[in-house]
Parts: C-alpha cells; structure tokens; sequence
C-alpha cells in the first residue's frame, strides 16, 4: 500500500458566500485542517491555492453538481445577502430559497454537519429587551426593519431543520456587530469621522471581531456540537466610549431630524443607510454568550483595544 493511500483523507467542507470577507477569512482559517471546496456567484480572488472555487449561484441546478460530484463532510453557509436596497423579492429568493436549496442538498447527500451564520439583530433593539438576551428570546428584529425578517425566517428555517434532521448537526451562530476587516454596516458606521447619534441616547453596544468568529466557526465544526450559540466578544460598553476612543467627533440630533435627513438621502441614493438602522443607536441588543462559552469552548481573543486599533485605521469623512 503506498503512503498516499495509507494517509488519512482530509474532511471536506464546503464554504458557501466564499467570496465575501468573512467567506476569504473563513477559508485562510480551514484551509490548514480541512480540504475546503468554496462556491460564490461572484468571481473569487485572492484564495489559498489548494482551495477549490466554483462561481455558481446557490439557486441554480449547478449547484446540485457540487454535492453530486464532493463527498462533503461539513457545510458552512455564508451566502446571504444583507443588501437594504436590494429588491424584496431578490431579497429573500437568494437567502430563503437558496438557503432551502442547500440543507435539502445537505440531507440528501447525507452531510452529517451545517454550520450557518445568522445575526443577533434577529433579536432587534428595543427598550423592552432584558439586560442580556439568551437564545430562547423571541426573534423581533423584523418589527420595523423590513430587511431583517428574511434573515430570521431564514433562521427559523434552519432551527425547524435542526429538529427534523436530529441524523444532522446543524450549528446556528448568532454574532453580534461583526467588526474588523470586513465591510458591513457597523464597521462602516464606527469608522465614519463624525459619526450621528441620537440625542438624549447612549445605548450599550457589544462588538466582535471578524477573526473571532471565524474561530467560533471552526470550533462549531468539531463532531458532537449543535444548536444555536449567541457570540460576543469584550464587555459591552457604552457607544459613547466607543466613538470616544476613536477619536471621532460625533454629531447629536433630534431623532425627527436625523431621521428626515436620513429618509431623503436614502431616497436619493446618497445613503445606503435605512431608517430602521437608527434603533441600533438607540436601544440595546446585548447577547449572552455563555453557552457558546461553554459548549463550544469558545473565547474572544481580540479585545476592545485590539478592535478599536483595527479600526481606527480606516476613517471615512
């Protein structure tokens, strides 16, 4: 027998979204335990060479050929789209029924584990929320903010899919502001130079590097692990603090004012922030993340210094 017959094969995972920041940092991460198999329906640059990328749309048929033609031992689904503008219907025919297409794909070929990223905004701000909301809180995110009740019908979704595949380990994550090298609506915020906040309103705010859930990734990939895990990184603070460490020079304003301003460039394409987004510096939608801690074995290693340094290295005007 030779020595590349007795080596152990690699388990192959399968990346969905490859082509998004966190898709390319997820695969740097996996690439040195796992063979990773990415799919995107952009062009993919910049991949580790032993990485296989194929541009295919997750609603399409092709698709079907990549589980047909890999024996998968893992799927991580990130492709989901989190574009405000984008039409309703593209909206929640690319995250529900490509989202469908792939766990039906997962059960027919028999893939023992799924791990999917969903958001802690499925939980929403609001003035009524505990202190700190665990995994169980009601899903009310999608209240006024059209936008996110695709991503909590999508995690709705995988939550009833995790009941009646038990034969799957299917993993929900729910981070919170996802921060660092990516380029999202709370990274893109916190680096503006005079960033608007609402008068009168200091709400706490938990944040969490990029790498770190690449972390809570990998780990939720370990045999034996499933469910839905909240994930924060440091203590909450106070976006006031925040701001204040950056060195940005905040703009305080009557809601009715920043909302008016808001509406009107929104309207003329002048922004891509929708009016729902203002919740979040308003009310808190704070985590916690114990199980996560504790069943996954996870901890954040990148700290508030650690993430207010990345950031306050990209400042928009």
């Amino acid at each position: 027998m030779s020595k590349r017959t007795r080596r152990a094969r690699k388990e192959r995972v399968l990346v969905t979204g490859i082509g998004g920041n966190l898709g390319r940092a997820v695969a740097r991460r996996l690439h040195r335990r796992y063979e990773v198999v990415g799919i995107d329906r952009r062009a993919v640059r910049h991949m580790p060479k032993d990485v296989d990328v194929e541009q295919v749309d997750i609603r399409r048929r092709r698709v079907e050929d990549v589980f047909r033609r890999q024996r998968l031992d893992a799927v991580v689904h990130l492709n989901i789209m989190h574009d405000p503008r984008s039409r309703q219907d593209e909206h929640h025919q690319f995250n529900i029924v490509g989202t469908q297409k792939v766990f039906e794909l997962c059960a027919e070929h028999r893939v023992p584990k799924v791990v999917v990223l969903s958001s802690a905004d499925v939980y929403g701000p609001d003035p009524r929320n505990d202190q700190f909301l665990k995994e169980d809180a009601a899903l009310m995110g999608g209240q006024k903010f059209e936008a996110i009740r695709d991503l909590i019908a999508l995690d709705m979704f995988c939550n009833t899919f995790f009941w009646r595949h038990p034969e799957i380990e299917t993993v929900i994550l729910r981070p919170v502001h996802i921060v660092g090298r990516v380029n999202n609506a709370p990274s893109r915020y916190l680096r503006l130079e005079r960033p608007p906040t609402i008068l009168g309103f200091d709400p706490m705010v938990q944040l969490i590097h990029v790498e770190d859930v690449v972390s809570a990734i990998e780990k939720a990939l370990t045999p034996g692990i499933r469910g839905v895990f909240n994930l924060a990184g440091p203590s909450p603070v106070p976006l006031s603090l925040i701001l204040g460490r950056l060195g940005r020079s905040p703009r305080p304003m009557p809601e009715p004012m920043l909302k008016w301003m808001l509406s009107t460039a929104w309207s003329l394409k002048l922004s891509d922030w929708p009016v729902p987004e203002l919740d979040h510096i308003k009310y808190i939608c704070m985590v916690d993340d114990s199980l996560a801690r504790k069943q996954l074995g996870f901890a954040h290693e990148h700290g508030l210094e650690s993430i207010l340094r990345e950031l306050g290295q990209g400042v928009r005007r």
